[in-house]
């Protein structure tokens, strides 16, 4: 696995998502809503579910569902960046906070 720091992913998908957000305006006027990229974030989400039914042979797809399922899982990480930087969650500190809990917890 690359090396990469994540307050670099975490500025880069902002970054990405202010693009896409330009579209959004540009296209329909406003860009969309903290529950419109939560339920998107959940589009992909449930896409995984079957994606990974499908990688396990459990589902009949056809097609490459192993490069379909790397795509909407990074996607996936994406959007929960997204959403926490949307919500004023700083995700990093979450995330170490939830992997110490845990860690305790074992």
């Amino acid at each position: 696995m690359k090396d990469m720091n994540f307050s670099k992913i975490i500025e880069r998908s902002v970054a990405i998502r202010e693009s896409y957000h330009k579209l959004e305006e540009e296209y329909h006027g406003q860009k969309w809503s903290v529950e419109e990229d939560a339920l998107a974030f959940l589009t992909d989400s449930g896409l995984v579910g079957r994606l990974t039914m499908s990688q396990q042979g459990r589902w009949p797809k056809g097609g490459n569902s192993e490069a379909e399922l790397e795509h909407k899982l990074s996607e996936c990480i994406w959007w929960l960046i997204v959403l926490a930087e949307r919500m004023d969650i700083d995700i990093g500190e979450a995330l170490e906070r939830f992997l110490t809990n845990l860690e305790n917890q074992l």
